[in-house]
């Protein structure tokens, strides 16, 4: 039994949390308990949630070359798991979603993967090789934007949360997948450890 992925973020206007979703779908198709917490509400109940879980898989829009303000103060208010470690040895992922195809989005995930690190966390990538790279690619492909590092997303600036691309959900998805088998593995080599 996967104890759990967990998933805070921030999403400024819906497409980040229908990246979100999809990053929990994807996880719980993979036999996790998923809890997606929105980090600017988060309550005390949900932090114990975080505290509890085998994985955390942070996400956030990127706006202006950073995740969103709101995710910078629940990353800061995860200082007091910092000081007695609460989060060392658990599993991070991250995702994110812009509205141009770069956007800087490889600024945000690399700020996700320093959070774990101090967190003393193991950073799982996308664990995919880039779609649409080749003429015979196209924008219908997983990892079409081509990230490494986590999960990215660009949703037109104006349209809504239905705009975001099928291509971005599948990549989403399967990082949650990722995320959830990474967990299993990692439990049971534990429980091996500790046999």
């Amino acid at each position: 039994m996967i104890r759990g992925a967990r998933s805070p973020f921030h999403s400024g206007y819906g497409h980040t949390a229908v990246i979100a979703e999809a990053v929990a779908r994807g996880a719980a198709g993979a036999g996790a308990e998923v809890v997606s917490v929105s980090v600017d509400t988060i309550t005390d109940e949900q932090w114990a949630q975080l505290d509890g879980a085998d994985a955390i898989i942070f996400g956030a829009a990127t706006y202006m070359g950073t995740a969103s303000a709101a995710f910078n103060t629940f990353a800061q208010a995860s200082s007091k798991r910092w000081f007695p470690h609460a989060w060392v040895d658990k599993l991070a992922a991250g995702f994110t979603n812009s509205g141009a195809k770069s956007g800087d989005k490889s600024s945000t995930l690399g700020y996700f993967a320093t959070l774990a690190a101090q967190h003393g966390m193991h950073w799982i990538s996308l664990g995919l090789l880039p779609g649409w790279d080749s003429t015979k690619g196209s924008e219908d492909d997983i990892n079409r934007l081509g990230f490494f590092l986590g999960a990215g997303a660009q949703s037109p600036t104006d349209a809504g949360p239905e705009a975001v691309h099928t291509s971005d959900i599948a990549t989403a998805e399967h990082l949650g997948a990722r995320v959830a088998r990474q967990a299993a593995v990692f439990r049971a080599g534990l429980a091996a450890l500790a046999a």
